[in-house]
């Protein structure tokens, strides 16, 4: 499962996606995420639902690979369609247990949310996969660079973030060593109940803990040995240039907001 987590991991690979200006990818991205949380009606997901599907055939990144994510999250998607089938009132009463009563409006509410967040899982990881850590620091930096006007550190948040999601897989990596290791000494993660489970991680969590502390405060020494002050004079060997395919890539996002806005008016 751990090899399962794919934010924050990169997918190398000559597409048109790849090639887009990441200004452009984390606009169309939040673009995208907002639309999610707007739309509320079945043509306007099937509509959201084929333009991810199209991003991921031109991406060029495998499918089984996108959706391996998935996994990793199959216990809090369940988790989530059980709640809003049973918080979500109703009047077309399908089945009653006690004081539990699940609804057609109930199931349809989970059957919207799982949806929601399986595509919001699947378009913020394309982000990362079709982004380099050093692209998405820049892109980030000069989306927060306006705001630096009144005070907002935009290369220090940019800086953050980027470091945060580059030690995602460094830590999934960290995590799979030491439970492996701890697997060779006889540790066992999978029998039990869910108290002994929990308490079967503790090995796992202390050294995991030590293991991160160890490597920020190495990269901060690093940093500092570099004289890193932010975005003070700092200078970039490949400036950013919006060119020809991100007007259009711009173009088609705007277009995608507009349909869907032109769905939920009409449905």
């Amino acid at each position: 499962m751990i090899r399962d987590i794919t934010v924050g991991q990169y997918y190398a690979s000559d597409s048109a996606i790849h090639r887009l200006d990441p200004r452009v990818k984390i606009l169309g991205t939040m673009a995208f995420v907002v639309m999610l949380f707007i739309i509320n009606d079945i043509y306007s997901y099937a509509f959201s639902i084929l333009a991810l599907a199209l991003v991921i055939a031109i991406s060029k990144v495998p499918s089984s690979f996108i959706f391996r994510g998935i996994k990793s999250i199959l216990f809090i998607i369940f988790l989530t369609a059980i709640l809003n089938v049973i918080t979500t009132k109703g009047t077309h009463i399908l089945l009653q247990v006690g004081i539990i009563k699940v609804t057609l409006e109930g199931v349809y509410m989970a059957i919207k949310m799982v949806v929601r967040l399986i595509m919001l899982i699947i378009g913020s990881s394309l982000l990362t996969l079709t982004t380099t850590p050093i692209q998405l620091t820049d892109g980030i930096e000069s989306l927060l660079n306006p705001f630096r006007k009144i005070g907002v550190p935009s290369a220090e948040i940019a800086m953050m973030m980027s470091i945060a999601l580059r030690f995602v897989p460094t830590l999934l990596d960290e995590t799979d060593k030491i439970m492996k290791a701890q697997q060779a000494r006889g540790a066992d993660f999978e029998t039990g109940g869910l108290k002994q489970k929990a308490q079967s991680l503790v090995p796992v969590l202390v050294p995991l803990f030590v293991s991160a502390f160890r490597r920020a405060d190495e990269l901060a020494t690093a940093m500092e040995a570099r004289c890193y002050h932010g975005g003070n004079n700092r200078t970039r060997m490949n400036k950013m240039v919006l060119k020809g395919r991100d007007y259009k890539a711009s173009a088609i996002i705007v277009l995608y907001i507009a349909i869907t806005v032109a769905i939920m008016i009409i449905w």
